[in-house]
Formats: structure tokens, C-alpha cells, sequence
């Protein structure tokens, strides 16, 4: 990598309001308070292409090149811009917003070589899932989703340079962009001068665009893939700073990555509606290419627990002298006050690490312990039985049929709390526009496209565009590639209206989603 890898490692991620490691400062920097039209699009989860498998060619099939939506992408602003500007003259500068989870650093397996990087030290697991969240591990990561993304840099750099302004907004995804030096490639890899280098701004975790609307990726209400403090991101496990991973993503990078006939991106692919469903599903697709699947998830699921609960624990790096410029700046890059940025940081969820119970049963684990347990009861009272009556073995398979009804309900009682994480979505989103005082706010995250109004608030979620799939063929796609235009209202100029919109393969045919 370049010689900026040598920098220190203990800087955190405090930059002061000439810095340039947002996207801002400089002679051109352009005004970002005010925009007429802001497109807002969420969860597009770039990732490294997937080579072909040798031995199985439906291994992470949906990350194959052949599916990602670069293309699609790149029609859509070349084709939404004219749209706006012949319904618009007097449009200006066009402000996209990319709301979260458009890079997906947890999807990447792949790791440099010693020849490339003499200086990394990979451990047994981050050489089988994925390298961990330290800053030149991190910058390694990138580089192979913008190697792999050449198309999506050039339509970004085109965007910026016919006029128009970028704004990225963290998600718990491309968590790893609270390294500033990461923040730095893109822009590089993005190029197109210091004019193009000015119109982009990064922002950790929420964006106010034009003083009406709020914009956040919407993971610090989901206590499972929340950031524990986007001000202070950094942790330090042994001597190696690293940006704290949530729960959910150390998840999808330890277990999915394992198992790679299922789509992350889709809950259906692996969250089936019977036990039937997983037992067609393991004789269909698994038995010949992963037949001990049940002991990869196992142990995947325990690593994950031990791993998340002891980065949770770790008290963050926090360095007190910049504490107030670093807020400062958040508040400055967000179009916020320094108040907002505090009141925001304090509305989020309680993280699920610190509740064992829950993690155990978000992965499961509590069943098979349940399971464990009813067949070593089973088996106790059988051997006692055997010894006392001398009983045959048939009454161990009575003893366990009496029993395994008490698991059964208690497995079907269980419900993942996905349903009520999106919930909490919808909960706090009005405390976070009384916070910025305003009456709309825009989300992603969910991976579920909705407008609607609650109370007096207006509630949008753009969805997502990843490549997700409900089967491992992928040929049944899951939700619809959505986007939020806020343009003026016309019944009203001096207020804005907000829409969404569902980008098909029409390009400019858009099918709006009423609330």
C-alpha cells in the first residue's frame, strides 16, 4: 500500500474543520445547508467479486460479477439528472445522498499475501472469514471493492463533475470508514480533482439535507448492529487499535461467510418457514458440498459470541482533548449543532451484547443447548432406570418422546427479533426529528422499502439495492432497487415534497411507491 500506511495507528479519528478527510475544506468547498433536489438511495452493499467455487458452482453465487448493479447504477444518474433538470431549470446542484451500507467490508474474505503486505499478521479465523477492523486491514478491504467497482467510481466521478454533490452516510456495514485514512483512498479512487474532491462529504451516522429532513442509515436503533459510539468508534484489543464491529455484523462475517449457499442480504434465504423447508434444503443444496454444515454454524456461532462480547466489553479509545472539536466537526459535516449531534448519539438502543440470553437466541444456540439438555435427561434417567428395573432401550426413546414436546414449544415460541428491531425503527424516528427539528425523516437499514406518515412525521426507507436473492440459484429476486427524490413542492415553493420511487430496468419508467 502507499507510505501513508505507515502513519501512526493510535490517531483517532478526530479531524478538525480544515481537514480534508471528510470530502471537506479547501478553496472549492460548495454549500451543502440548501438543496432543491436531494435523491436519497441506501444498503447497496458493494462487496469483492466472488471467483467461481472448484467444487460448487451456487457458492456465494449472488457476489458473482454477473449480478452486481454497477451497470444499473450508472443508468440511474445518468438518466434521473436530465429528468430533473427539464422539469427543473433552476435545479442547481443536485445532492445524492448515499445513505449506509453501500461498501460491505464484513463480505470480504479475501487477505493480502505476505509479499504484498510483509507487515500483516492474519489470524487462524480472519485467514477463513474475513480480516479484522484494524486500519491497514481495513485499507485492504477497500482496495478489493474498489478494484472490483471500477464502473461505480466512474459514475459517482461523472455525477460530481457535471455539478453535482455527494454526501455518504455510515452505516454499520462500512463501519471501518471511522478510519480517516479510508475515507482519504476513496476519495483518491474517486479522483477528478480538488472541484470533484470538495463536492463529497462524509458523515458518521445521521445528515440533515436542506433543514427539512433527516437522513440516517437507521442501525443505532437495532441493538444488534448499532455502532456503541459513532464519536469514538476506535477500541483497542491487545496493541492493535480497531473500529468496534457490531454484534450482527461479526455474525454475518464469521457464520455467513462460512456458509455460503445463503444470502445475507436476504432473510428468507436462510430463515426458511418450516423444519421441513431446512431438511429439503440441506438434502437439495448442502449434503454434497457441506454435509457437516450443523458443526460450521456451531462453532461459528460460538466464536461470534465470544468475539462480540469481548469487543463489547472493551471500553472505547477516547482521547479528551479533541472530544470537543471531534463533535464539532460531526456537527459541522451533518449540518447539525453540536447539541443535535450529543442528543442523537444519546437515542439509540441498548446493545444486545450485553444481554447473553438474546445473542443466544438470535443464533440459536438456545435450542441446541434446549436439545442437549432433553437428550442427556433422557439418557440419565434411562441409565438409572437400566440399573434399578433393568429396563430396555426402548425406554430411552420413550423418556425422550415424553420430553422433546417441552423443546418443540419451546423452539416454535422463539421469534428472531428482526421484526422488532424494524419496529424501533419506526419508534424512535420522531424523537430523532424533534431532536433536528424536523417533520421527515429518511432511513435504510431495514432492507424494507416504506412511505408513510406517523403522526405528523413523514417515514421513508428506501430499501435496498444489494444483490439479494430469496434462492441460492439466484434467480428470484428480493425487494425492489428504490430511491427517495425530495424536490419543491408545487403548491408550495417554499417547502419540499419527498417521493419514492422504484428504478427498474427501464431506467427512466419509475413506478412511485404511494404512502
Amino acid at each position: 500500500m502507499e507510505s501513508r500506511s505507515n502513519r501512526s495507528e493510535l490517531r483517532m479519528p478526530t479531524e478538525t474543520p480544515e481537514s480534508s478527510s471528510g470530502g471537506v475544506g479547501g478553496p472549492f468547498l460548495p454549500e451543502f445547508a440548501t438543496a432543491r433536489h436531494t435523491l436519497v438511495v441506501s444498503d447497496i452493499h458493494l462487496a469483492d467479486a466472488e471467483p467461481p467455487h472448484p467444487f460448487n458452482p451456487l457458492w456465494k453465487r449472488f457476489k458473482r460479477r454477473e449480478h452486481f448493479i454497477d451497470p444499473l447504477f450508472r443508468q440511474f444518474l445518468e438518466e434521473i439528472e436530465p429528468k430533473i433538470r427539464a422539469d427543473d431549470p433552476d435545479a442547481g446542484e443536485i445532492e445524492l445522498i448515499l445513505n449506509g451500507d453501500i461498501f460491505d467490508f464484513d463480505s470480504v474474505m479475501r487477505s493480502p499475501t505476505k509479499s504484498e503486505e510483509p507487515g500483516i499478521h492474519l489470524t487462524w479465523l480472519e485467514r477463513m472469514r474475513g480480516m479484522n477492523s484494524e486500519e491497514t486491514k481495513s485499507r485492504w478491504k477497500l482496495r478489493y471493492i474498489l478494484d472490483d467497482h471500477p464502473e461505480f467510481l466512474s459514475a459517482i466521478r461523472s455525477f460530481l463533475e457535471r455539478g453535482n454533490r455527494l454526501v455518504f452516510v455510515l452505516g454499520n456495514h462500512d463501519i471501518e470508514f471511522h478510519w480517516p485514512i479510508l475515507r482519504e483512498d476513496l476519495l483518491d479512487r474517486i479522483g477528478g480533482g480538488p472541484e470533484v474532491r470538495a463536492r463529497i462529504r462524509i458523515c458518521e451516522w445521521f445528515f440533515l439535507s436542506n433543514r427539512d429532513t433527516l437522513i440516517e442509515h437507521g442501525n443505532q436503533y437495532d441493538s444488534y448492529t448499532l455502532c456503541q459510539n459513532p464519536i469514538n468508534p476506535l477500541i483497542r484489543r491487545g496493541f492493535r487499535p480497531e473500529v468496534r464491529i457490531p454484534f450482527g455484523n461479526l455474525a454475518g462475517k464469521i457464520i455467513l461467510n462460512g456458509i455460503g449457499l445463503m444470502n445475507p442480504h436476504a432473510n428468507s434465504s436462510f430463515i426458511k418457514s418450516s423444519f421441513l423447508d431446512y431438511i429439503v434444503f440441506y438434502f437439495r443444496y448442502v449434503l454434497r458440498t457441506q454435509p457437516w454444515i450443523l458443526w460450521t454454524y456451531l462453532w461459528s456461532a460460538i466464536a461470534t459470541i465470544g468475539i462480540s462480547v469481548l469487543e463489547g466489553l472493551l471500553p472505547a479509545m477516547r482521547d479528551p482533548i479533541t472530544t470537543s472539536a471531534r463533535v464539532e466537526d460531526i456537527a459541522r459535516r451533518s449540518n447539525a449543532t453540536t447539541g443535535m449531534v450529543l442528543s442523537l448519539f444519546d437515542l439509540h438502543v441498548h446493545p444486545a451484547i450485553y444481554n447473553p440470553f438474546k445473542i443466544l437466541r438470535e443464533l440459536w444456540l438456545d435450542r441446541f443447548l434446549l436439545l442437549i439438555g432433553v437428550l442427556l435427561v433422557s439418557f440419565e434417567i434411562f441409565i438409572h432406570g437400566k440399573v434399578l428395573l433393568d429396563a430396555s432401550a426402548w425406554w430411552f426413546l420413550i423418556l425422550l418422546g415424553l420430553l422433546m414436546p417441552l423443546f418443540i414449544f419451546y423452539a416454535r415460541s422463539v421469534e428472531s427479533e428482526l421484526a422488532a428491531s424494524e419496529k424501533k425503527l419506526l419508534e424512535l424516528a420522531p424523537v430523532a426529528a424533534r431532536i433536528t427539528g424536523v417533520n421527515r425523516v429518511v432511513q435504510g437499514h431495514s432492507h424494507q422499502e416504506r412511505h408513510e406518515f406517523i403522526g405528523g412525521l413523514e417515514y421513508l426507507n428506501t430499501g435496498t439495492w444489494s444483490y439479494a436473492y430469496h434462492d441460492v440459484e439466484c434467480t428470484e429476486p428480493y425487494g425492489r432497487k428504490c430511491f427517495a427524490w425530495l424536490r419543491p413542492d408545487p403548491s408550495d415553493s417554499s417547502k419540499r415534497k419527498a417521493d419514492l420511487f422504484e428504478w427498474g430496468e427501464q431506467g427512466a419508467n419509475l413506478m412511485q411507491l404511494r404512502p
